[in-house]
């Protein structure tokens, strides 16, 4: 498969603190990349690193062949890369339509082309019917497939998910797997920090594990949960 993003020996530091120490990522077309390690193990800033919301100390960042190392999160999404947040924040006082129109104008500023997008986005993720429900009224379930359509109405060949998964009961996690995985069919590369390891377990084609801010183990979800490395680290004996 071809490569989307490749991050190369990316270190974050905060005053004396190194909260990513020189870590490498690759993902491919049509890949599930998982990123998975303990609280405080530097995956957000990882993650916010490649995704442009931090700029790295060292190393770069290089999407479709292309250095962003510098470049702001607006101008990677005109590229087609898309990304939820840990903490969703929707426009309550808005539709669940009207938060959808807001990316989906970045790319279709006529309102026709930009609605019709939305519309489609809110389908794909089980939101149309509640196109013009307020967003103050969506259960937590709900808030994260609007937080879902939010960033595909950016219209991604990368997308980034930021625990997407944390919180939902059984029903709804299950829902939320299905829909990533039809994500990646219909063609998304997808980079994921996820806790909930039965999710990183069905989905990811490849996982990297963080532990104080360095890879400590990266591979398949199988070879990654058996590594006595992580299983001290992150996943404990039990």
């Amino acid at each position: 498969m071809p490569e989307v993003l490749r991050a190369e020996g990316v270190s974050v530091r905060f005053g004396g603190v190194t909260a990513v120490n020189r870590v490498d990522l690759k993902l491919e077309d049509k890949q599930i990349l998982g990123l998975i390690g303990p609280n405080g193990a530097g995956k957000t800033t990882f993650f916010n690193a490649v995704s442009g919301f931090v700029f790295p100390d060292e190393g770069r960042v290089v999407m479709f062949g292309r250095d962003v190392t510098r470049e702001p999160p607006y101008k990677r999404a005109r590229k087609g890369m898309g990304r939820t947040f840990q903490t969703e924040r929707p426009f309550e006082e808005l539709t669940v339509l009207e938060n959808v129109l807001i990316p989906a104008f970045l790319k279709h500023p006529s309102r026709r082309d930009a609605e019709r997008l939305a519309r489609e986005v809110l389908a794909e993720v089980g939101l149309g019917e509640r196109a013009d429900q307020p967003a103050m009224d969506l259960n937590l379930a709900r808030r994260r497939r609007l937080e879902l359509a939010r960033a595909l109405a950016l219209e991604p060949k990368i997308l980034f998910l930021d625990e997407i998964m944390a919180g939902l009961n059984p029903p709804a996690l299950r829902e939320m797997i299905n829909l990533v995985r039809q994500l990646r069919d219909r063609g998304l590369a997808i980079l994921m920090v996820e806790h909930i390891m039965e999710a990183i377990i069905e989905l990811c084609d490849h996982v990297i594990v963080l532990a104080s801010g360095e890879k400590i183990a990266e591979g398949t979800p199988q070879q990654v949960i058996n590594d006595s490395r992580v299983v001290e680290a992150y996943l404990g004996t039990d």
